[in-house]
This record gives C-alpha cells, sequence and structure tokens, in this order.
C-alpha cells in the first residue's frame, strides 16, 4: 500500500511540472504569439498619430480608439506626435520599452524610419503604417501598411477637372499643399502637376502649403488674392485648407463653388466637408477614408492567426460632385 501511495505521489508530481513547463504559443517566426497563453490577456497596440490637425486626423483617431478597446480584446497606448517626427520616434522607443504587442504608426513624413523601425525588429515587435507611406532601406522593417493611393486621388481630382473645364481658353491653378513630405501631399501634388504638363493652357500660379490646416488655408489664401484675383481653379489637398480658402475668397467679395468665381477641388470628404460639397461650395470632394481602426484590427487577427496579410493594403474610396450631392448621400455617410 506504501508503495502505490509513493507512486501515485510521483505521478502528481510529474503532471504538475510538466504543466509548469508548457511554452507559450509561437508564431511564424518561432517568437511568442501576442496575447498568447490566456485567454484573457489583452493585446497591447502603441499606436502614434501625426496629431489633430484636421477632421480627418480626427476621425482616424476616434476609429482607433473605437476599435482598440478592452471589450474587443486589447489595451491601446495612444500618443499624440502633435506634427513632430521626432514626438513619434520617441513614442515608438517607449512602446518598445513597454513591450507592446503590436506598433501602429500614421507616420509623419516618409523618410526617417529606418533606425527606429529596425529597433522594434529587433524587439520582436510587428509594425503596421496606416495612412501615409514610409520611405525604408528595406522592406522587412514594417510588417503591413494600409492606406489610400493619393496619387490616384490626384488623378481622379485632375480628371474631373479636365471635363469641368473643357473649352476654357486659360486655366489659372491656385494650389494648397499639405504638409510637405507626407504621402497625402506628395501623390496628390504629383497628380496635379501632371494634369498641369498634359494641359497646354493649364497653369499653376501660386504653390505653397497650408500645412493641412484651416487657419494656414485661410492665411495663404488671403496672401494669394492680396497679388491676383484671376484664379479659376483653387486645389485644396484637403477638406480644412478649403474651408480656410473658401473663407479668404468670400472675404474677398467673391464667391466660391457651383456658378460661383473660382471651382473649389479639396480631398477627404469628411462630414463638415461633403456638408460644404452639398452647399455647393465645394465643387468636386475626393474621399480619403480615415476608418482604419477595424482594418488594422483585421491585419492583427490575421497576424494572430499566423497568416502572413498583404504588404500593401489600399482601401476603395469615392469622390464626390457638388452637383450630384444629395442630403442622403450625406447623412449614410460614417464619418
Amino acid at each position: 500500500m506504501k508503495k502505490f501511495l509513493t507512486f501515485l505521489l510521483l505521478a502528481v508530481l510529474t503532471l504538475s511540472l510538466a504543466a509548469c513547463g508548457q511554452t507559450a504559443p509561437k508564431d511564424s517566426n518561432n517568437n511568442t504569439a501576442a496575447g498568447g497563453g490566456s485567454e484573457n490577456k489583452l493585446i497591447v497596440v502603441g499606436f502614434s498619430q501625426v496629431g489633430a490637425e484636421s477632421d480627418w486626423r480626427t476621425a482616424n483617431s476616434q476609429s482607433m480608439k473605437d476599435t482598440f478597446t478592452e471589450a474587443n480584446g486589447y489595451k491601446l497606448i495612444f500618443d499624440d506626435a502633435q506634427g513632430k517626427q521626432d514626438n513619434q520616434i520617441t513614442a515608438i522607443r517607449n512602446f518598445i520599452q513597454q513591450e507592446v504587442d503590436y506598433i501602429v504608426v500614421a507616420p509623419i513624413g516618409e523618410t526617417g524610419w529606418d533606425t527606429v523601425l529596425q529597433e522594434a525588429k529587433d524587439a520582436g515587435i510587428p509594425v503596421i503604417i496606416v495612412d501615409r507611406m514610409i520611405d525604408v532601406a528595406k522592406d522587412d522593417l514594417f510588417y503591413c501598411w494600409v492606406g489610400s493611393d493619393f496619387r490616384k486621388e490626384g488623378d481622379v481630382a485632375v480628371a474631373w477637372m479636365d471635363k469641368e473645364l473643357a473649352g476654357k481658353d486659360e486655366v489659372k491653378i491656385v494650389h494648397l499643399q499639405g504638409t510637405i513630405g507626407s504621402s497625402a501631399q506628395i501623390g496628390r501634388t504629383e497628380g496635379l502637376e501632371a494634369g498641369e504638363k498634359a494641359h497646354s493652357n493649364w497653369e499653376i500660379v501660386a504653390q505653397q502649403t497650408g500645412e493641412f490646416t484651416q487657419a494656414k488655408g485661410q492665411e495663404v489664401m488671403e496672401s494669394i488674392l492680396k497679388q491676383t484675383t484671376d484664379i479659376d481653379v483653387v486645389y485644396c489637398e484637403n477638406d480644412n485648407m478649403a474651408f480656410g480658402a473658401i473663407d479668404a475668397i468670400e472675404a474677398a467679395g467673391m464667391k466660391a463653388g457651383v456658378g460661383g468665381d473660382i471651382v473649389v477641388v479639396s480631398f477627404d470628404a469628411t462630414n463638415a466637408g461633403l456638408t460644404m460639397t452639398l452647399d455647393q461650395k465645394i465643387n468636386y470632394n475626393v474621399e480619403c477614408n480615415p476608418l482604419h481602426g477595424p482594418r488594422v484590427a483585421k491585419l492583427i487577427e490575421q497576424i494572430e492567426a499566423g497568416q502572413i496579410p498583404e504588404k500593401l493594403a489600399y482601401v476603395e474610396e469615392k469622390a464626390f460632385d457638388a452637383r450630384e450631392m444629395t442630403k442622403e448621400i450625406l447623412d449614410a455617410r460614417s464619418y
């Protein structure tokens, strides 16, 4: 009987030791998978946001906050870079120190990321880029990217301008650019400049950054209008700059929009931007969808499942002509 009890005790001890020695699930790189080891463990996501310079950016931030909640199995560490890349680099390094499971970055500019993203890679933390693209020496410094095709957005706007302005002897264009060096600025600028080259009667008479803000857009447009009012189109690389440009045009005693003195082309198609389109103060508004939270969550789900998501994922977007805009279209929008 004593021998049997001794054997039973040894068997229980052996099973207990084996259970303690179990390892956490591994990902495809044989690293411990994020969120592994416990069904109740939250997946920690560090998100570095550009700032809050526009309605689009606010909607983008809210989408991330609404998605990465404890109820959905996440803990979100949100950092507002206030428009400074140095702040974003500091935030990424803080995320690494905090050993987050994933780092998500909406980069201010395209360059200057190699060193800090190498640090994240060395720490075994997948990096997901959203919205603007980055230019790095090695593509494996980030896991994947999701966002808009900004050059395509510019081409869509130019194609509409080509039809709308057909037959005019001269087309003088004021170009309000976004933050210089950002993907949105680069792509939308390339689209317009290609359009100018393709039309001998088009001329960009002024080209200056409005930094994606309403105040700066108004300031720049006011300055341009003091130099010339011989303007056919103002091409604004986001809604907020369009709002500022319209304020400046109206303050100068002119009318913007459909049937007015100056055609207004804008980007983002935020709720406020489409309201101005419905009011026919913006002639044409090209969508840039900010609701990246669910898209990023889907990418994380794929990585957690050991899958390899597509490296680049472009979102589908629309464009809105003021003459075809309705209240029903506006009310159906989610942002």
